[in-house]
């Protein structure tokens, strides 16, 4: 596409595939859910015609990337290390970055680990949040929206690991795979950070007593194949929802959803019945664009970029130590007034009466576009690119 270049790249252990193009200070573009590199195609082009080297991985998980097969590989320490490594591989020691949905939250927490590394911020859609000490995420977002909610739906429940013999598995093999009484202190400690990853709901932290221990004792690259095969291979049953609905129907479903609300997918309803089918494209999103993001997606399923969901328990018990932790780099932020981000409960308030800023104390622009949606990216490319260079330009 008009130039672009594609290369994969060695970095934390993986390999991750980027789109590149232009020379020049780096700016480095990082996709959300379901998306990939591709979902900035148009700004890749700008930026590199303005003087830069545009970069866009496919994150782990996603695309021509690896994907490793543990949901508890998807962590947000994971997710920036990944980063980390990648600008160092592209002999850098500090980029431009710009985030969109769960590219904006692996920005964010870039900027809170690596502040060093991020010359400035243009971040997309979803703003800073801070975590409550109080509450897990899921737990917050299972009382604000209910069950049905569908960050809620795309985590993996206990009763999919039980019909799996899952427990049976835990209890009934030690490390080697024979026979034993109970669990051997080896394998409960490695479940200390398995359970949280793959049941990060109420009944999977109910059941952590049992194990024992702590939730930070460590654990080994071992830890799912001591425990089951199936548990690294098998898909829970959102998945099973996208496989009946279809990848291009699904692809269309979210890029073109613009209804200022929540997403809830109720079990009777299910994703045919919640989210619905466009009767046309719109015209920023064509049949090609479709084809290449359901080609993809078709080769490495959705599992990887669920797994990001099904890690945000274990990441908020991974990033107590930085309760509190400001945002202390130069900030640019957009949403639509259409997106359905900036209409959850208490967003617009915390936004614009100064919570956002006191969080991110080095935040000079905030930007609302009228009538655009949550892929604001692809829905208004040109605004968007200028945006960002707008912004860059100054540093």
């Amino acid at each position: 596409m008009e130039g672009i270049g594609h290369r994969t790249l060695r970095v934390n252990g993986i390999n991750i595939h980027v789109a590149e193009k232009g020379d020049g200070p780096i700016v480095l573009f990082i996709h959300g859910f379901p998306e990939l590199w591709y979902s900035w195609r148009h700004q890749i082009i700008s930026l590199a015609a303005r003087g830069y080297l545009a970069v866009a991985p496919d994150l782990r998980g996603y695309g021509d990337s690896d994907s490793p097969p543990s949901a508890s590989d998807y962590s947000i320490f994971h997710l920036v290390g990944d980063l980390v490594a990648l600008v160092h591989a592209l002999g850098q020691d500090q980029v431009f970055v710009v985030g969109h949905d769960w590219g904006a939250i692996v920005a964010w927490w870039l900027c809170v680990l690596r502040p060093d590394m991020v010359k400035a911020l243009v971040n997309l859609s979803v703003p800073y949040s801070p975590r409550n000490p109080r509450r897990r995420t899921v737990e917050s977002l299972r009382a604000i929206f209910g069950d049905d909610y569908y960050m809620c739906r795309f985590q993996v429940s206990m009763y999919y690991f039980l019909t799996m013999g899952f427990l049976d598995k835990l209890f009934q093999l030690d490390d080697w795979g024979e026979a034993s009484s109970g669990a051997p202190q080896a394998m409960t400690d490695r479940m200390q950070w398995l359970l949280p990853a793959l049941l990060p709901d109420a009944t999977g932290h109910c059941f952590l007593p049992l194990i024992g221990s702590t939730l930070l004792t460590g654990a080994t690259d071992t830890m799912v194949l001591a425990c089951s095969h199936d548990i690294k291979t098998e898909h829970g049953a959102i998945e099973a929802e996208f496989e009946q609905i279809g990848t291009t129907s699904l692809i269309k479903r979210f890029l073109t959803y613009r209804t200022p609300a929540a997403i809830i997918i109720t079990k009777e309803k299910g994703i045919d019945g919640s989210l619905e089918a466009p009767a046309t494209l719109p015209s920023w999103l064509s049949a090609a664009d479709v084809e290449y993001f359901a080609n993809k997606f078709e080769k490495s399923g959705f599992t990887g970029g669920l797994n990001y969901y099904r890690c945000m328990d274990m990441n908020w018990e991974l990033t107590a130590p930085w309760t509190g932790v400001q945002v202390k780099v130069p900030v640019k932020f957009i949403v639509g007034d259409l997106d359905l981000t900036y209409h959850t409960p208490g967003v617009q308030d915390y936004i614009h009466k100064g919570g956002f800023r006191k969080r991110v104390p080095f935040l000079q622009n905030v930007v609302v576009m009228e009538g655009a949606g949550h892929f604001i990216n692809q829905e208004r490319p040109q605004e968007i690119s200028d945006h960002i260079y707008d912004f860059i330009k100054k540093f």
